[in-house]
């Protein structure tokens, strides 16, 4: 199949398809004016100047006019929580009365909350459940995601969990990535040690002998799984073939940054404690760092200083962390406008760090995040703005008119 987009206003373009970007790299966003873009097959094919289009012997099965609209690559999710069962108000009223999120868990809510409303749930009550949040961010330009386990902290559940993530991927036409976190939290009725040998010679295996997930993560914090667990679980996952992303530095400088680099992980994720030491060893590492700022909104934390990683040298990318806790919001695009607003991006530096260097967060920066010759050809076409700074700047305006997710009108 073939499509054209004519009369865009601006194009976001990558004619270097570089695979991400990193310190003052990241204030840089290529546009093309008056612009076409062609797919064909699922892939851009090509894309230039309007005045460049030929008049006649172009042939399209699908033509969409812009009309002066803006063509944006979709936004790449790295860090998102979508199949789960229910949702916390209760714990969003506790938090207004005053507990923070390790009291709320101390007493038993939290992560453990949602595994034991996951629990009660069928396979396919949580495929329905978690395909509705799936076709919102979907709906809202998101065209790549990375979808975790750890509501389930049982074997069972945990399985149940990363079939459901499966049958989405196979659902939609977004790329959906699978990351398994047992590692989330301890089981309730388990100690550690319990915990720890079920994780290694149990769940992980049987993860990996039906192929369930890509990635593997920790929650590597204060109150959660120590730097010495986590290298434990990720030399685990990683015979199994899964690569390593991580969480840490949400609730304390935890020692995760090292564990991260030193077992060459994708990501690392949240970093709102992250220290100045860590900050230099992450510029000269291929570790994608990766702020969450819906988390620190919605939990009034502080935010991950991406502005000081970025000004040191350092890639970083954003992602939504969309879960029942602590970030109830799989929108891009407003976590690109905090980006902006909280911590100090430039329009241009979010943008990439919500698509370039968020697709990278995910090992798939060939394929998606931005448009460029021979990536998929997943984009939005916006109504008329009067500028790309408009699409931070109106944080809660609807701007999309159009999605093509693999070369195809959605």
């Amino acid at each position: 199949m073939r499509l054209l987009v004519t009369n865009i206003a601006t194009l976001v373009c990558d004619r270097l398809a570089r695979p991400r970007l990193q310190g003052r790299e990241m204030g840089e966003l290529e546009t093309l004016d008056d612009a076409y873009l062609m797919a064909d097959d699922g892939e851009v094919s090509e894309f230039g100047l309007m005045a460049d289009l030929p008049t006649e012997g172009i042939r399209a099965d699908v033509t969409i006019d812009a009309k002066g609209g803006m063509v944006l690559p979709s936004w790449c999710d790295p860090h998102t929580h979508i199949v789960y069962a229910g949702s916390r108000e209760g714990e969003f009223v506790d938090k207004i009365r005053g507990l923070s999120y390790a009291e709320i868990a101390r007493r038993g809510g939290g992560i453990l909350n949602s595994a034991d409303l996951l629990h009660s749930l069928t396979e396919d009550e949580l495929y329905e459940q978690s395909m509705v949040r799936a076709l919102e961010i979907m709906g809202k330009g998101t065209g790549c995601v990375e979808i975790k386990s750890g509501y389930g902290l049982n074997t069972a559940d945990e399985l149940k969990m990363l079939r459901v993530i499966r049958r989405i991927r196979e659902s939609v036409p977004m790329h959906v990535s699978a990351t398994f976190l047992g590692a989330h939290a301890v089981g309730r009725n388990y100690t550690k040690p319990q915990y720890m040998d079920l994780l290694l010679n149990e769940m992980i295996p049987e993860v990996g002998r039906e192929q369930l997930a890509e990635f593997i993560d920790v929650f590597c914090d204060e109150g959660f799984f120590t730097p010495e667990e986590t290298a434990r679980i990720l030399e685990a996952g990683a015979k199994w073939g899964m690569r390593p992303k991580i969480h840490a530095d949400e609730l304390a400088a935890s020692g995760g940054v090292k564990v991260a680099i030193d077992h060459g992980a994708l990501s690392v994720d949240h970093l709102e404690r992250i220290t100045d030491g860590e900050i230099d060893m992450l510029r000269n590492s291929a570790v994608m760092p990766t702020g969450l700022p819906g988390t620190s909104f919605f939990l009034n934390l502080p935010y991950a200083p991406l502005r000081k990683m970025i000004d040191a040298g350092c890639a970083v990318a954003i992602a939504s962390d969309y879960n029942p806790g602590s970030t109830p919001s799989g929108d891009m695009k407003f976590a690109v406008s905090l980006a902006c607003i909280k911590m100090r991006l430039l329009p241009a530096e979010a943008i990439n760090a919500a698509t370039i260097n968020a697709a990278c967060a995910m090992g798939q920066s060939g394929s998606f995040g931005s448009i460029a010759v021979g990536k998929r050809a997943n984009f939005y076409v916006t109504r008329p703005l009067p500028s790309i700074d408009f699409i931070p700047y109106a944080y809660t305006t609807s701007i999309i008119s159009r999605i093509v997710l693999n070369g195809q009108p959605v």
